[in-house]
């Protein structure tokens, strides 16, 4: 028995020095975090990992903050990958919607539209996936639309060019509203000069501004 007992008193010391390891090795993480020593804060939070085993979504988040902030978005987008799948939804949530930043940044817009809709998915409350989500979505309908009307765009006939040439001219000399008037009479008598559509919306946009 007492053989016993000087085992577990032995043991235990060692145990307390790990979690005290431990614990300080997660506070000085989280420190170089918040000075935003990023790539200090990258092998600090590595530590937890490699050293001490520890595992979990949480570090898996902190290190793709880390390493985005980094600058090493390929890292990061990893890292929040691995965030995404723990039970903890609002973290989840969350690192749907970082990976959502990254994939977005790198015009993979398709993706990052999916990844917004799946942190909504796991928190509806998300408020920051909610206008990333509407924001992309909007910006991709009205992306298509554009590239709808180039395509279906007409050619401009020689008439038509030389009316956007007139307006051109008119709009140096700041004669905004002639020009406007110029390209719309002008498109009565020649559907191609829709082509230049673009430029009598803008035209008629600074119109409205000048007569307010």
């Amino acid at each position: 028995m007492n053989k016993y007992f000087l085992t577990v008193l032995l043991l235990l010391p060692a145990s307390w020095t790990r979690v005290s390891r431990m614990n300080a090795a997660i506070d000085l993480a989280g420190e170089s975090y918040a000075k935003a020593e990023y790539e200090q804060a990258i092998q600090d939070h590595l530590v937890l990992l490699e050293e001490f085993g520890y595992v979990g979504a949480e570090l898996d988040f902190d290190l793709g903050l880390s390493h985005h902030y980094f600058e090493k978005v390929d890292e990061a987008l990893g890292f929040y990958d691995k965030a995404s799948v723990g039970i903890d939804k609002t973290l989840s949530s969350f690192a749907f919607n970082q990976g959502g930043v990254i994939q977005g940044n790198k015009k993979e817009y398709e993706v990052a539209l999916s990844k917004f809709k799946s942190a909504l998915i796991k928190d509806p409350l998300n408020e920051v996936a909610r206008h990333n989500y509407e924001l992309l979505a909007r910006w991709m309908q009205r992306d298509q639309e554009r590239k709808d009307q180039e395509q279906n765009k007409p050619e401009p006939s020689d008439f038509a060019k030389r009316k956007k040439a007139e307006a051109d001219r008119l709009v140096e000399q700041f004669r905004f509203k002639d020009a406007l008037n110029l390209m719309n009479e002008a498109l009565a008598q020649d559907e191609t000069v829709a082509a230049y559509q673009e430029f009598i919306k803008s035209l008629q946009e600074i119109t409205e501004i000048d007569e307010q």
